[in-house]
């Protein structure tokens, strides 16, 4: 199984589609608190429609505990500073793709602490919404796996 990490997530809508894709491909929710909205927010709930019964999320306090319980594991830092393409990478079925917030990325502690990969996009481009960079490199690994499930 896929794992997707949110650090430190910012807007709720962002949040909820990612449950929704989560839901949708298998993939497992990681949560990195502090969390910029509450868990109960409508927007969030409203975006992820029905689907938060079908993600079952793992919830961290804070980095040190995600960076701790996660040791043993591949941890992909999504960056727009990556210099390395997601499609540059052979994923597996465990590995976790972390995502930073949505005003300002993940910091240089977690960045300097995995390896980073990155969407390409115009120079003259800022960033992608989260939840559209998710599912981007979500799918692409999912599509080197095969696109099989955790019950395959």
């Amino acid at each position: 199984m896929l794992n997707v990490a949110l650090f430190h997530p910012e807007i709720p809508p962002n949040t909820g589609n990612i449950i929704r894709l989560c839901a949708n491909s298998g993939a497992q929710l990681h949560l990195i608190h502090p969390l910029g909205f509450a868990l109960d927010d409508k927007r969030m709930r409203r975006a992820g429609l029905d689907y938060h019964e079908w993600t079952n999320i793992i919830h961290y306090p804070d980095e040190q505990t995600f960076i701790e319980k996660n040791a043993q594991r591949r941890v992909f830092a999504c960056s727009t500073k990556a210099q390395k393409n997601y499609t540059d990478v052979v994923y597996q079925a465990d590995d976790i793709l972390l995502f930073g917030p949505e005003t300002r990325g993940l910091p240089p502690t977690m960045l300097n602490l995995y390896p980073s990969v990155r969407i390409p996009m115009l120079p003259t481009s800022r960033s992608l919404n989260l939840s559209n960079a998710v599912a981007i490199i979500l799918f692409e690994a999912w599509h080197q796996l095969g696109f099989k499930t955790h019950n395959e």
